[in-house]
């Protein structure tokens, strides 16, 4: 009986979890479709949403309720199973990878149970995340070949061989950063980047592995289809690309999908990369303030503050840098990216080997 009992409360922390990150990942999404538009209002000097409520606010919930009330349309020549999975599994994959990513660390109550705020702390984190990535490209791919649309298809095709192309240099500049930490647990990532300074030097890993950063950034974009690598929705040359033929919510959650991406990959960014929810002197704040659930909420801003500032940075360089041509495109990752990810693993594989292996 005991046993069910710390079955149930456990069962019943983590449906919590899971609920406030569900929504908590379509609230940011919503807004993060205002927060797009005001980008590109302030760097094009434009007032940008300014009509559905103040500064604009409710116009997320005005566009939500515009696709709930348009009409959904199945094209005639579809298949038409596949053409309902494709945003389906979009926005599935979207969701799924935001179970593994520590949102604060564990705080222990009164009573002495500890919560974790992290869904699943399983000790292949990273190759959770690539294998659920990989898979978001089938919902383009289904969607695109199901609507039947000769734009779809090419649009969906440029999206599996972007995918490919850019899923190499990813991967291969994290196995630099994994041969640094010893571990593919994103919470002992976390853990590994301690606060701000440690043994005499940076303790988050932008500071140690900066080129890897870069190519994994870099990559980010492509995985994303964000601007200047957004071949797939290329409207000049395919129409809309992918989801063409899609109306109503169906089209609504492809567009939700791609800015839940945007959010949970600004989030694995900054576990991976820039320590997390670790903040500058939080050991002389946890002790100042003797309040675990306090500190830990401090440590979740922390998390977030650093998060949407990762976001306004994809949106920014929306707004700044055109779209490469198809050939750049496949070009910059074949022949620049993979080259320098193998040449960054090689040099960190050589210094760990030379200087931390005694």
């Amino acid at each position: 009986m005991l046993l069910l009992q710390v079955d149930m409360a456990f069962l019943i922390e983590k449906i919590l979890l899971i609920t406030v990150i569900l929504f908590g990942s379509l609230g940011i999404a919503m807004y993060a479709t205002w927060g797009e538009r005001k980008v590109a209002a302030v760097m094009q000097d434009r007032l940008g949403p300014n009509r559905a409520g103040p500064l604009g606010l409710l116009q997320p919930l005005a566009d939500g309720l515009k696709l709930f009330m348009k009409e959904e349309i199945i094209p005639d020549r579809s298949t038409k199973f596949l053409f309902i999975l494709g945003p389906c599994l979009s926005m599935l994959t979207a969701l799924m990878t935001s179970a593994i990513v520590p949102w604060g660390p564990d705080f222990v109550a009164a009573s002495g149970h500890i919560f974790t705020l992290q869904v699943a702390d399983i000790n292949i984190g990273v190759l959770y995340v690539f294998g659920v990535v990989s898979l978001g490209v089938y919902g383009i791919m289904l969607g695109g070949w199901a609507s039947n649309n000769k734009f779809s298809l090419l649009s969906s095709i440029r999206s599996a061989s972007q995918a490919i192309s850019y899923e190499l240099p990813m991967g291969i500049s994290l196995i630099a950063l994994l041969m640094m930490t010893g571990t593919l647990s994103l919470r002992e990532i976390v853990q590994q980047q301690h606060g701000f300074w440690a043994d005499g030097y940076f303790s988050w890993n932008f500071f140690k592995q900066p080129l890897g950063f870069i190519i994994f950034l870099t990559c980010s974009f492509a995985e994303l289809n964000r601007a200047p690598f957004d071949l797939p929705e290329c409207e000049s040359e395919l129409n809309m690309g992918y989801h063409q033929e899609y109306s109503s919510m169906k089209l609504g959650f492809y567009l939700f999908a791609e800015y839940i991406n945007l959010f949970v990959s600004s989030a694995i960014l900054i576990t991976l990369f820039f320590g997390g929810y670790n903040f500058p002197f939080m050991d002389q704040m946890a002790t100042s303030l003797n309040s675990p659930i306090l500190f830990t909420l401090i440590c979740v801003l922390v998390f977030m503050a650093k998060v949407i500032c990762m976001i306004l940075f994809f949106m920014f360089v929306r707004w700044t840098l055109p779209r490469f041509r198809f050939d750049q495109l496949m070009k910059l990752g074949w022949k620049s990216l993979i080259p320098l990810a193998l040449v960054n693993m090689l040099i960190t594989a050589a210094v760990i080997l030379l200087f931390f292996n005694k």
